[in-house]
C-alpha cells in the first residue's frame, strides 16, 4: 500500500443542523478532512459527498460554501498565511510549503472556491477579462496576474480561447474556465457542485483527470465534490462521505465514511477495473 499519513485537520463540520420551518433538512452532520501527506509527492485531498436526489446535497453545499448559515453547528476551516511576497500563490504549485496553516476559523463566504453546476460566466466579458478580474482578487498575485492566467490556461488547454466570449465556448470549456477562476482567487478549498452532470463519456474522463491534476498541484488543495455520479466521483476520491437518512429520525446526516486509501482504492488511474472498487460502489448504493 502507498505510504501516507493524515495530519492536521483542514476542515471540520460539527453537528450541522438546518431546517426550513418545521421541516428538518440536515441533522447533526459531522465529518473531518485531514491533510494527507505522501513522501516525495505533493498530495491534495479529494473528498466526495454522495447522496441520492432530494437528500439535501444542495443545502449542504451552500452551508459548506458559507453562502447559507446552518440553524446550529459550525464548519471550521484552516487557511494559509502566504509568505514570500507577490506571486507565491502561483509558485506554490511547484514549491510546496510556500504558505503555512493559520488557526481554524468559521467558514465565511469567499473562503472556498465554488464551481456551480451551471458554470455562470459574464456574457459581456471575454475569458481573459473574467480571469483577470478573478486574479486581481488574490493579493498574492499582485503584478503577476497575466502570467498566472497564461500558466493555468496552458495547463487546462484553453490558451486558444482566452479572447472568446462564454457563448462561444463548449460546456466543457466553460467548466474549465470556472475552475481556473476559483484557482486564481487563491483558495485552498474548491467546492464543486455536480461537476460531471451532463457531460458525455469522452469529456467526463477528461474532467475527472483535470480534477486529479488540480488536487496534485498543492499539498493543501482540497476538492470537495458534491455529486450523485457515484462511479466517477469515487474513482478520483480518497474519502467518501454518504449523506442519507436514518430510520425513524428526521433530516439527513452523514451515515457512512469510507476511507478509500485504507482499501487501496485511492490514487489509481485504472481503479474502476478493480473488483474491490466494484464492491465498494455496490456498498455505497446500499447505503443510499
Amino acid at each position: 500500500m502507498t505510504a501516507y499519513t493524515k495530519e492536521e485537520v483542514l476542515l471540520q463540520a460539527r453537528d450541522l443542523c438546518l431546517s426550513y420551518g418545521d421541516t428538518c433538512i440536515l441533522r447533526n452532520v459531522n465529518f473531518t478532512i485531514r491533510d494527507i501527506i505522501r513522501p516525495g509527492l505533493q498530495q491534495g485531498q479529494v473528498v466526495s459527498l454522495i447522496g441520492r436526489s432530494g437528500i439535501g446535497k444542495t443545502q449542504l453545499f451552500r452551508v459548506l460554501s458559507g453562502l447559507q448559515k446552518p440553524g446550529s453547528g459550525s464548519i471550521g476551516i484552516r487557511q494559509r498565511v502566504e509568505t514570500g511576497g507577490p506571486g507565491v500563490a502561483e509558485r506554490s504549485a511547484v514549491q510546496p510549503g510556500a504558505g503555512v496553516l493559520c488557526q481554524e476559523h468559521p467558514v465565511r463566504p469567499g473562503d472556498m472556491g465554488v464551481v456551480f453546476q451551471n458554470y455562470y460566466q459574464f456574457g459581456w466579458r471575454t475569458v481573459q477579462q473574467s480571469l483577470l478580474l478573478a486574479a486581481r482578487q488574490n493579493k498574492a498575485l499582485a503584478c503577476t496576474e497575466k502570467e498566472a492566467i497564461g500558466h493555468y490556461a496552458a495547463r487546462f488547454d484553453l490558451s486558444g480561447i482566452l479572447h472568446q466570449y462564454p457563448q462561444q465556448l463548449s460546456g466543457g470549456q466553460q467548466q474549465r474556465v470556472s475552475i481556473i477562476q476559483q484557482l486564481l482567487k487563491g483558495s485552498d478549498f474548491l467546492l464543486l457542485d455536480e461537476p460531471f452532470s451532463g457531460l458525455d463519456v469522452c469529456v467526463l474522463d477528461k474532467v475527472a483527470e483535470l480534477l486529479v491534476q488540480v488536487s496534485l498541484s498543492d499539498e493543501f488543495k482540497t476538492l470537495i465534490i458534491v455529486s450523485h455520479d457515484i462511479d466517477t466521483t469515487v474513482s478520483i476520491s480518497d474519502t467518501v462521505f454518504i449523506l442519507g437518512k436514518e430510520a425513524g429520525k428526521p433530516g439527513s446526516t452523514i451515515t457512512r465514511e469510507i476511507d478509500l486509501i485504507g482499501r487501496g482504492l485511492a490514487w489509481q488511474k485504472d481503479v474502476r477495473k478493480e473488483k474491490a472498487f466494484s464492491d465498494t460502489i455496490e456498498e455505497i448504493k446500499t447505503c443510499l
